[in-house]
């Protein structure tokens, strides 16, 4: 009999590398162990004393190529994380948001790298159209946003939003730094921004788990 055919393997989502004060994730209810921050199965590095905040890079495993249309990408030499409890109650990455001035562009490098959408979604209005790619990187999703505002050139990367068990209780711990929780676009789900005062460098947002499935 022959043997079964190994599973694919796809690209997988490891550490996101940021630029910005350790102290200030520790205040938003994040565990920083030295410069770590362990999100379920996803790494957040924290490179204190970068210029200019937001997110410089992340590792991802089972790539291709590491040519991602300009979004600055390292391949895994090592195995995943376990997550830690966290204040907040992160359990893990969300989505990772980048920008791109051409979706299509952005869509061919990461099919090329093995993670080709798996879904393009046209959203906005008539005044402020754009369209989303979304990818699912194992434990989180990419979503690559084409805006009118997005810069020339190559994609960059945005944002993420963690994933909290309770959202109510990352609102009593941040009090004023956390936006008020509204319904998300995924039904079944609640969604908040960390205001730009909290100081974390980037946007983020935190979501609640997606709600267990019936039957």
């Amino acid at each position: 009999m022959d043997a079964a055919a190994p599973a694919e393997r796809r690209p997988s989502l490891e550490e996101i590398v940021v630029a910005g004060d350790p102290v200030r994730w520790g205040a938003a209810g994040f565990v920083v162990e030295g410069d770590v921050i362990r999100a379920g199965r996803v790494r957040v590095r924290i490179m204190p004393g970068s210029a200019g905040g937001g997110i410089v890079g992340w590792v991802l495993r089972d790539l291709a190529t590491t040519d991602l249309d300009g979004l600055a990408t390292r391949a895994s030499e090592g195995s995943g994380t376990l997550g830690a409890e966290h204040p907040n109650t992160c359990v893990g990455v969300d989505h990772v948001v980048v920008l791109t001035p051409d979706l299509e562009r952005t869509g061919a490098a990461l099919a090329a790298a093995g993670a080709p959408f798996r879904r393009v979604r046209e959203a906005g209005d008539g005044d402020r159209p754009l369209r989303q790619g979304f990818v699912r990187l194992g434990p989180a999703i990419l979503e690559a946003v084409e805006a009118p505002d997005a810069p020339a050139g190559p994609a960059s990367f945005w944002g993420v939003t963690f994933v909290v068990a309770d959202l109510d209780r990352a609102g009593f711990l941040l009090g004023s730094r956390l936006g008020e929780a509204m319904d998300a676009v995924q039904p079944g789900r609640r969604i908040a921004t960390v205001r730009r005062d909290a100081g974390l460098g980037l946007p983020v947002a935190l979501i609640t788990p997606e709600p267990a499935r019936g039957g």
